[in-house]
């Protein structure tokens, strides 16, 4: 179920609030493009910024729009294990299919404490978990054997993994098995994530070029690696373009070009530079979406 290119959606915005008839063509698009699987209210989707009601319409709306076409996955992590578990749950009541659990931030938890915590939420709730280890923005890093510990717990299934390691792949196959659901979460190393063994990616740059990011996908998984690098040749500016300035900004800027949403974003985030602009632009072009 969860494999290929699974959108880590952005959240559109109209003069502060969600724009919900912008969210409904952008899950459209993604569908008709050919997207395996959708993330409403991870990162990419300013989840930090969202009210609680707000977070979970999202996720409702998304299941809404999709009707069963493609897996909806739900960001449901916390730096507190009760909201992380109070958020799954949720997730599980309005029908996703996996909640995208990341590692606690800011609090800075051992080894061990990382492991209670999912412990926690995969005995308090009978949903599939998807660990997301970004130390990049939680500080701390899950450890490929506290990852092995964590996968024996009964509901969690796999991992988005976006420390940009790729030995982790081959690592975690030989301490987990060929089972455990691996997932980028970096869109520049998916195709070498793939080839080590990965499955899919949890992609930003699917939000821009949905087709495209499900082709190379595609191709990889089928074993057609020429073809998977002549499309990663067409993204690879676009892959560095939306990670220039902090994202999703150059992502909403890009949709904006494509007259799908507003370039709007909520503080503490602010839109890039023209400089940066004029990259993300230039990558389109390259890609062939201007």
């Amino acid at each position: 179920m969860f494999r290929g290119s699974l959108t880590a959606l952005v959240t559109p915005f109209k003069n502060g609030a969600v724009d919900e008839g912008a969210f409904e063509a952008l899950v459209e698009r993604q569908i008709e493009a050919g997207t395996h699987g959708l993330v409403p209210m991870g990162t990419t989707g300013e989840s930090p910024t969202l009210s609680k009601d707000e977070h979970f319409r999202v996720v409702e709306h998304c299941l809404s729009i999709v009707d069963g076409r493609v897996p909806v996955i739900a960001g449901t992590g916390s730096n507190s294990t009760d909201v992380a578990i109070g958020n799954q749950r949720k997730a599980k009541e309005l029908g996703a299919a996996a909640g995208l659990v990341v590692s606690p931030y800011y609090n800075k938890p051992s080894q061990a404490g990382l492991y209670e915590h999912f412990k926690a939420i995969n005995d308090a709730v009978d949903l599939p978990i998807i660990v997301y280890n970004i130390p990049g923005r939680s500080v701390v890093d899950i450890s490929n054997e506290t990852m092995a510990r964590i996968a024996g717990l009964s509901r969690v299934i796999g991992v988005k993994d976006a420390t940009g390691d790729l030995t982790r792949v081959s690592a975690l196959r030989h301490l987990i098995g060929p089972d455990f659901v691996q997932l980028s979460g970096e869109d520049g190393t998916a195709l070498a994530y793939n080839a080590a063994g990965g499955v899919g990616c949890i992609s930003v740059t699917a939000n821009v070029a949905p087709a495209l990011c499900a082709q190379l996908q595609e191709a990889t998984l089928a074993g057609r690696f020429e073809d998977a690098l002549a499309i990663q040749d067409k993204l690879w500016p676009l892959h560095r373009a939306l990670f220039l300035a902090p994202s999703p900004g150059p992502a909403k800027y890009a949709l904006s070009l494509l007259g799908l949403c507003r370039d709007e974003l909520r503080l503490p985030l602010v839109g890039p530079d023209d400089a940066v602009k004029a990259e993300v632009r230039a990558a389109m072009e390259h890609a062939g979406l201007l």
